[in-house]
């Protein structure tokens, strides 16, 4: 390191910006978040646009792209600009912390001590986190994993105190809470009921808080089919994202509705979007839900959407290629290309611990659940627990292969047992 760089590193690891805040996901991570942050609607109205464009650069220099990254960071200034009405303020702190990171990676000091010079200038010694910051930190985290979901909370509720008249914070912290249940929402108490439903009433724009308030009042078995219909309408002018609510419009329609008209609301919603993999993404979501029965229409348009996604990035999206593999495994005469799939996904030699612990855990249910090969489905769980990620694909193989304990083949038994006790796991004591 030079004797520049040396004297800038502390300075910018005190930063409050994506580089600092400990997010480093695995690669299929970083590829499903990058898809993700540019799904959503880049409209100047969209209240978070200049999270996305930060979020989106970091993503894309961690994905190797630094030049992508840079044009990423440019836009988020402008648009905080645009939107701020101002050309600096505190909401630019993060972005300019991005920016001081990214020069010094680039090998640029110069521009790097630049930003650092406006950070300060921003903070004027302000010890204590801007409720800007705390806003974009929280939007940030709330993307990740279980623990970064929980400082995401925190962090709006500091926010909200110290700056209680910004909807849109109060929005997300309710989306926050709201997602925590969106497999059982009866658990839903009523005081984040309450924050659903006062978020939805200061937001009325904001459709992915309406469609999950009533998802959350129908899972309590209110009925709610018109407002389902009034929302599904609202969709269909909306640019179809992760955020426009047309998921939880699916999870309503098929819980909720009855068999004949299942589809309808959230079908019209999607034919709106001109956006493929919004349209693939929301109809695997369907296809793919816990109970539903797509028909086989569903499945051919859905397979055709997945190869036109996959042919159209020029990169490599493990999740692409495994969601495409799940949707073939709902038709019995398509399992054997959902075979094909993992096989040549097995095959591949580029991927990162985490992608082939992700890989195993989802090759060993597939050949559980569709082959009835529990043998090989044990020990591809097994291959997934031993690598060193800590992430849900592992815990979901560590259950199973928890599971099988209670099998009567002593020789699998004791070597998942040995593996158990060799990641720390206390294996249940059972008379053989």
């Amino acid at each position: 390191l030079s004797a520049s760089s040396q004297t800038l590193e502390p300075k910018l690891k005190a930063l409050q910006c994506h580089f600092t805040w400990d997010v480093e996901p695995h690669r299929s991570k970083l590829l499903h978040l990058r898809d993700l942050m540019k799904d959503i609607s880049t409209d100047m109205g969209n209240f978070w646009l200049g999270p996305i464009y930060n979020l989106l650069g970091f993503l894309q220099n961690q994905l190797g792209s630094p030049e992508e990254a840079l044009s990423s960071f440019n836009q988020a200034t402008e648009t905080f600009q645009q939107q701020k009405h101002a050309d600096e303020g505190p909401w630019l702190t993060v972005n300019f912390g991005n920016l001081a990171w990214l020069h010094h990676l680039m090998g640029e000091d110069e521009k790097s001590q630049h930003y650092l010079s406006k950070v300060d200038a921003l903070q004027k010694k302000k010890e204590e986190l801007h409720p800007e910051v705390c806003a974009e930190k929280a939007w940030t985290l709330m993307k990740f994993d279980k623990e970064k979901k929980q400082q995401a909370a925190e962090l709006f509720q500091r926010a909200i105190q110290m700056q209680p008249d910004v909807v849109e914070w109060q929005s997300s912290y309710a989306i926050l809470r709201a997602e925590a249940f969106k497999d059982n929402l009866k658990k839903l108490y009523t005081e984040k009921l309450e924050i659903l439903r006062s978020a939805k009433e200061r937001d009325p724009g904001n459709l992915y808080v309406a469609a999950l308030y009533l998802e959350a009042r129908a899972a309590k078995g209110e009925l709610i089919q018109g407002e389902v219909g009034a929302l599904a309408e609202k969709l269909k002018e909306m640019p179809a994202g992760s955020y426009s609510g047309i998921s939880p419009l699916l999870r309503l329609n098929i819980r909720f509705k009855p068999e004949d008209t299942a589809e309808e609301p959230a079908d019209e919603a999607l034919r709106q979007t001109q956006d493929r993999r919004s349209a693939a993404e929301v109809l695997a979501k369907k296809i793919l839900f816990k109970g539903y029965k797509p028909d086989q229409s569903e499945i051919n348009k859905a397979i055709s959407l997945w190869k036109e996604v996959i042919d159209a990035d020029p990169g490599f999206s493990l999740q692409d290629q495994i969601t495409l593999a799940s949707i073939y495994a709902k038709v019995k005469v398509e399992v054997e290309k959902a075979d094909r799939v993992y096989k040549e996904l097995l095959k591949r030699d580029n991927l990162d611990p985490a992608e082939k612990q992700m890989l195993y855990n989802r090759y060993a249910k597939h050949i559980y659940f569709l082959r009835n090969e529990k043998v090989e489905s044990i020990e591809f769980h097994m291959k997934a627990a031993e690598i060193e990620v800590e992430s849900n694909s592992r815990q979901s193989s560590i259950t199973e292969l928890e599971k099988t304990l209670k099998r009567k083949d002593p020789e699998m038994c004791r070597k998942i047992r040995e593996l158990l006790t060799r990641l720390g796991k206390q294996p249940e004591t059972k008379n053989q």
